[in-house]
């Protein structure tokens, strides 16, 4: 087998100046669920935005017709976070807010809570053909101080025992002369819920204003042992781009802070994990290029998130965000951003066979 690669988002199609934050799932029927942001006028991270959906009934080989499952009128609905149940219904957790209101602006604190950034979530029971209207769920997993808040991106996490859990991150308001704009100010948290989404609460917080490791953008798996897995981007100038952490009771609590991996070289910019588990190999997306958003490549880790080694390398383009699934038996989709010039011209989807996962030894 060798890999495959489909194009099921490309800029300037279907009415969208631009897509981008990638977040993949396949549904219990094999169904390949492919979601991004559909941005309206620009390439911008605010404006009109809705949340699109492609299709695909062959393992990412070909895709069906865009479907907009969340439009926020002429305002933002994006960060698609989608779980799939054990009873196959698919959760979709997203962000809202007002068209005109930038990170920017609500890390500063200009921004009135009503246009600032809150929590929804739809769900489907027809394998993403039909989804449900969206319900409010801020309260419960916003506290009143975060000013900006962010759902991973990328897919949530069904664990074992039944759990819903979904990578999140904020950023506290200043101290001092700071605006809030500083990286410092990032935070990390995670949503739980243990009844199928009907309620959620807040997990792990991990906060600190010391500037070494300030939680961003946030992936997550949990590993054959149990234990969560969580990678995330780094703003701040600790070695390297990335840091990581574990958790032992679900994703109540860390059993240290997030630290430096410094074995994951890349930009700053999100990443996707995904844990196989025939074989046992957890897995990490992310450009490897130490400066810019290039190279899109694929690591793996048999240690459980301690050392990574490179196991496919997909070429040495443009490349920026990601997201990880396990498409069959012998196939792990790679839905990422990528172009000939720049990161943010296609969401491509690249079907690469596991035997090459683990028959690379990225020496």
């Amino acid at each position: 087998m060798t890999a495959e690669t489909s194009v099921p988002f490309r800029a300037g199609r279907d009415g969208y100046a631009s897509f981008r934050i990638p977040a993949v799932v396949v549904t219990a029927s094999g169904t390949v669920l492919a979601f991004c942001e559909g941005r309206v006028g620009s390439q911008a991270d605010f404006g009109n935005i809705d949340i699109v959906l492609r299709r695909s009934a062959d393992g990412g080989r070909t895709w069906g017709p865009l479907q907009v499952v969340a439009k926020n009128g002429t305002d933002l609905a994006g960060n698609p976070a989608p779980v799939v149940l054990d009873t196959g219904r698919l959760l979709l957790v997203q962000v809202r807010n007002a068209a005109s209101a930038t990170e920017d602006a609500i890390r500063r604190g200009t921004v009135p809570a009503a246009d600032g950034r809150r929590v929804w979530l739809q769900h489907s029971d027809d394998d993403g053909l039909i989804w449900t209207a969206p319900r409010e769920i801020t309260g419960q997993v916003k506290r009143a101080a975060w000013r900006w808040y962010a759902t991973t991106p990328g897919h949530a996490v069904r664990l074992t025992t039944g759990r819903i859990l979904v990578p999140a991150n904020h950023s506290l308001p200043p101290t001092g002369t700071d605006n809030g704009t500083e990286g410092k100010y990032n935070g990390g948290h995670c949503l739980l819920s243990d009844d199928a989404g009907d309620t959620w609460r807040i997990g792990y917080v991990d906060d600190n204003t010391d500037g070494y490791i300030n939680v961003n953008e946030t992936t997550a798996s949990e590993l054959p042992d149990g234990r969560l897995y969580f990678n995330t981007r780094n703003d701040s100038p600790a070695p390297g781009n990335r840091a990581d952490a574990h958790s032992t009771d679900g994703g109540e609590s860390l059993l240290r802070p997030f630290r430096p991996q410094a074995c994951l070289t890349g930009p700053v910019v999100e990443g996707s994990v995904l844990q196989l588990r025939d074989p046992d190999l957890l897995l990490f997306s992310g450009p490897a290029d130490p400066g810019f958003r290039a190279l899109m490549t694929v690591r793996g880790s048999a240690d459980g998130g301690t050392t990574w080694r490179t196991v496919h390398t997909v070429d040495g383009l443009p490349a920026a965000y990601s997201d990880l699934v396990r498409v069959d038996g012998e196939t792990v989709g790679l839905l990422y951003e990528t172009g000939d010039f720049s990161a943010y011209e296609t969401v491509s989807f690249r079907r690469v066979p596991v035997a090459d996962l683990v028959g690379t030894s990225g020496e």
